[in-house]
């Protein structure tokens, strides 16, 4: 059971924790999500998916089920094995519930040449993928994720206008966004000011080594963070923070 610890002391049920985990839709909004080990790694081996926990894979669904769009860096993507959103009678009633369309497509960033047109995230989708790029990508390499079924959004000219991007995805309606990283996508989208929240699982399991943190690259001064809920469950914490 899922309990909340802060700012109340409770146990929550699927329609408590589906209000928690609710996106505010007007303008709209954007949601971090990551799990991070307690010594602070979000990768084991390379990947994300050894670190998540049950109640982690409780709240990831959730930011996932009630969302409009999934955003994702183009390295994420591929490495984690992304295929776009699939049919799923559980999720396809919550997001009905909730006025939302049966399936939320993926939205993916990338310079160019990081996102292969074959890539699984764009061919296998069931609803077209959402290719976020500047107009350094080479006008083959776009048309061919075009041809691939892709919907392509050009936002910026040298590298990936983050505004510009949010405020297309804005355009086709899509004003809840869940962000599911990586770290250098997360420090781009905080240092451009477009993240909402951050909603942070910390797994108890110590794991060292040399894997990055939640955010990696771009530099920023201190962001103060309003932390708005604490959530446990078996040692694990689940935290929601307001930029």
């Amino acid at each position: 059971m899922i309990r909340e610890i802060w700012p109340g002391t409770r146990d929550l049920a699927d329609a408590d924790l589906e209000e928690l985990y609710s996106y505010p839709a007007d303008p709209k909004w954007l949601a971090v999500n990551f799990v991070s080990s307690a010594d602070g790694a979000v990768t084991v081996d390379g990947r994300s998916a050894t670190l998540s926990t049950p109640a982690d894979r409780v709240v990831y669904r959730l930011g996932n089920d009630l969302a409009d769009v999934v955003l994702v860096g183009a390295g994420t993507a591929l490495i984690e094995g992304f295929e776009g959103g699939q049919p799923d009678p559980q999720a396809a009633e919550r997001r009905r519930r909730h006025g939302l369309a049966p399936i939320a497509p993926v939205a993916v960033v990338t310079s160019g040449r990081s996102l292969p047109p074959d890539a699984p995230v764009i061919t296998k989708a069931t609803v077209p993928t959402i290719v976020i790029t500047s107009e350094a990508a080479p006008a083959d390499l776009r048309s061919a994720w075009s041809a691939a079924g892709a919907d392509v959004l050009v936002a910026g000219t040298d590298t990936v206008d983050f505004h510009a991007a949010v405020d297309g995805l804005v355009a086709r309606g899509l004003t809840r966004i869940d962000c599911e990283g990586g770290p250098h996508l997360f420090a781009s989208l905080a240092a451009a000011g477009a993240v909402d929240e951050l909603r942070l699982t910390i797994a108890p399991l110590l794991v060292a080594g040399t894997a990055s943190r939640i955010a990696a690259g771009a530099g920023l001064d201190p962001a103060r963070l309003e932390l708005a809920s604490v959530l446990v469950e078996d040692g694990t914490l689940l935290l929601r923070y307001l930029l």
